[in-house]
């Protein structure tokens, strides 16, 4: 089964044949009428295919553990900001929910790994890095933070920029340019470091800082560009591909503990399958959202990405990241994204 954690197997004791046998399972090792119910957070709006697919993997679960487990799904911020959340899981306050890579870097900076300005450029790229040394070198950091990331992490797709005043179409536009951006020191730095002046802004407060011109433009994937209808505030996209992010599945280390082991079992086999599935829906999505887009009023240009990538070599910010990062790290990056200095 494609996305379980060997080790964890290993770990409960449960060979493939009695855990995966015919994707059938025992009742959970609960007490007779016990549940229980957990509670997952998302930063991302409704119809989202992360949101789609955990509804399908909910589902499952409940079949699979005969109503014993129960997960209410919270999209859009409904419990807080991405701080709130990551806060409330630690503590386990909040027993599962996704967080981009980025944003989780605040606590574990390797989760930003991925997100390094014009380094990973194809998903080919991307999918040999997390689902191999990449992904599971963070995954080892986020463990020390007493959180269980699950293995297969979620895409959020190459982010372009969009924007009020004028397309974006080399790395002099960003110049002096107000442009939203998460909260999220790495990409701060690279649009300081390309001379932009960002403004770091929670999503959920990210289309009112568009309105109000508090910023005027911001960089996301076109799913996300597409859901949050930024297409309302903006007139340019720019595609610049200038960074990949996923989410991570995390559950609460304190909660995680108390768990079944066949329960955990249950858990990673349908939310890592629902993983896969949002992969090959962000890549669909990616295919037909540009027109749908279009259709809603946003001009599109190409960019070159080498221009962009030979004016961030030109600074300190490539440096800056290898240090902070460390060999090991940086060493794993240029392995599977090339040479980027």
């Amino acid at each position: 089964m494609m996305g379980l954690h060997r080790r964890h197997l290993l770990a409960t004791g449960l060979g493939a044949t009695t855990a995966l046998a015919a994707g059938a399972f025992p009742r959970p090792a609960l007490a007779q009428g016990q549940k229980l119910t957990f509670k997952l957070g998302t930063d991302l709006p409704v119809p989202h295919p992360l949101n789609v697919r955990l509804k399908e993997a909910i589902a499952a679960i409940a079949k699979d553990t005969n109503g014993a487990v129960e997960i209410s799904l919270f999209p859009s911020n409904q419990l807080g900001s991405d701080s709130d959340m990551l806060s409330q899981i630690r503590s386990g306050a909040l027993e599962l929910a996704t967080f981009p890579g980025t944003v989780v870097s605040t606590l574990v900076p390797a989760t930003s790994l991925t997100g390094i300005g014009f380094a990973f450029t194809s998903y080919d790229k991307v999918w040999a890095a997390m689902d191999g040394e990449v992904g599971g070198y963070i995954r080892r950091a986020i463990e020390k933070a007493n959180l269980v990331p699950f293995e297969t992490t979620w895409d959020n797709g190459f982010r372009q920029i969009t924007t009020s005043t004028k397309p974006i179409r080399t790395p002099d536009d960003l110049k002096n340019f107000k442009i939203r951006v998460p909260v999220v020191p790495l990409w701060v730095s690279m649009f300081s470091a390309l001379g932009a002046a960002p403004v770091s802004i929670p999503l959920s407060e990210a289309y009112s800082a568009l309105q109000t011109k508090i910023a005027d433009g911001q960089e996301n994937p076109l799913a996300l560009i597409n859901f949050a209808k930024f297409y309302e505030v903006q007139k340019f996209c720019s595609l610049t591909n200038h960074a990949w992010d996923g989410f991570w599945m995390m559950a609460s280390g304190r909660v995680w503990r108390g768990v079944p082991a066949d329960v955990k079992v249950i858990l990673e086999k349908h939310l890592n399958a629902a993983a896969l599935k949002e992969r090959d829906d962000i890549a669909q999505a990616n295919r037909d959202t540009q027109k749908e887009l279009e259709g809603r009023g946003l001009t599109f240009n190409a960019v070159d990405p080498n221009a962009f990538q030979a004016a961030l070599k030109a600074t300190k910010f490539y440096g800056q990241w290898r240090e902070k990062f460390g060999p090991e790290a940086w060493a794993l990056v240029q392995k599977y994204a090339g040479d980027i200095g």
